[in-house]
């Protein structure tokens, strides 16, 4: 006789990467959210940590692919083999554990297309009843901020595809932003620069090593370089050159200031009862996008606001989801709220 089991399940389905929490056991993988594929049947052959090694270094047979642009779905069969991968992953063999629950977290500026897609993709994969979070309000409980209590509370969650902010009051969001701009195009921005002032042509790969190792928002630390390979984009060689973590500062300077635009546009439309809280209380930073050195000191000069760093940024969102899976009551007031 088989005995099904019942795992509820988290998932913080982002650009970069994607965290599976499960309910009782916390976070069970943490892996990045990129799929190789085969051309010739378009069957993943790898997916997460392995199949990240792979970009720019496939045959012309195999494509390593990100299916998400943005914090949203632009590859369907893509996203739901990777969902597929990760959620039989975390429960193990299927003849054991029956369809889980599945909270889901989606950015607060999708279209109701695309949390549509999101929605299809997980039930595809094997989830019963996706319930779509918003990330903002997942970021924030996982922050453990006091999101049901009738005072302001402020949450920027910088992932790799969008940048989410917002204001939190009783349970709910009394305002918010999502911008299209966080980690993937500060990588962006780290190439163009290098392209632009050494004719060198770096991958995605080594764009992110450069802003983990000598990154700066703000007042970046003198004399700290680092060595870069890549191809010179004149000979069509290799070449290794030397950056200073001074020109990184500048290279991320314009995605940076559309992050602080961002911020300060979601204060102005904050009600003054709530503003005067965020100043007593600050502003909670968390996603990946947040460890940028400096970020937060440049945040609270710009907007006069102190700015404090998540206990835990890079799983706040997964650890959000979590948290809602344990509470049934807010788990059905979401759950009747997207029915209705």
């Amino acid at each position: 006789m088989k005995v099904f089991l019942s795992r509820d399940l988290g998932i913080d389905l982002g650009t970069a990467n994607t965290l599976v929490h499960m309910k009782g056991k916390g976070i069970v993988i943490c892996e990045p959210s990129v799929v190789a594929i085969r051309s010739d049947n378009n069957e993943p052959l790898a997916v997460g940590d392995r199949a990240k090694e792979m970009i720019g270094r496939t045959p012309g047979n195999i494509m390593a692919v990100r299916p998400l642009k943005d914090g949203v779905i632009s590859d369907f069969n893509v996203t739901f083999k990777m969902l597929k991968y990760f959620i039989t992953q975390a429960l193990g063999s299927p003849f054991v554990f029956a369809r889980p629950r599945v909270v889901i977290c989606v950015p607060s500026g999708v279209t109701a297309v695309e949390e549509r897609a999101v929605k299809e993709a997980a039930v595809a994969a094997g989830a019963k009843e996706p319930i779509i979070l918003e990330e903002p309000m997942a970021a924030a409980i996982g922050a453990d901020m006091p999101v049901s209590d009738p005072t302001g509370n402020m949450i920027v969650d910088i992932g790799g595809g969008t940048t989410e902010v917002a204001v939190i009051s009783m349970g709910g969001i009394v305002t918010a932003g999502s911008i299209r701009v966080a980690g993937d195009e500060m990588d962006d921005a780290i190439i163009a620069y290098i392209k632009r002032h050494y004719n060198l042509s770096v991958g995605y790969q080594s764009a992110e090593e450069i802003k983990k190792k000598i990154g700066f928002a703000y007042k970046p630390e003198k004399g700290l370089v680092y060595s870069i390979k890549g191809r010179d984009l004149m000979t069509g060689l290799p070449k290794t050159i030397e950056i200073k973590s001074e020109e990184i500062t500048l290279a991320l300077s314009e995605p940076v200031a559309s992050i602080i635009d961002a911020v300060k546009i979601c204060l102005e439309r904050t009600p003054p009862e709530l503003s005067g809280d965020i100043m007593d209380r600050g502003i909670i930073m968390a996603g990946g996008g947040s460890l940028l050195r400096n970020l937060d000191t440049l945040l609270a000069d710009e907007t006069g606001i102190p700015v404090h760093l998540a206990e835990d940024p890079l799983v706040c969102v997964a650890m959000g989801t979590g948290r809602v899976l344990e509470n049934e009551g807010i788990l059905k007031k979401i759950a009747s709220m997207q029915k209705s």
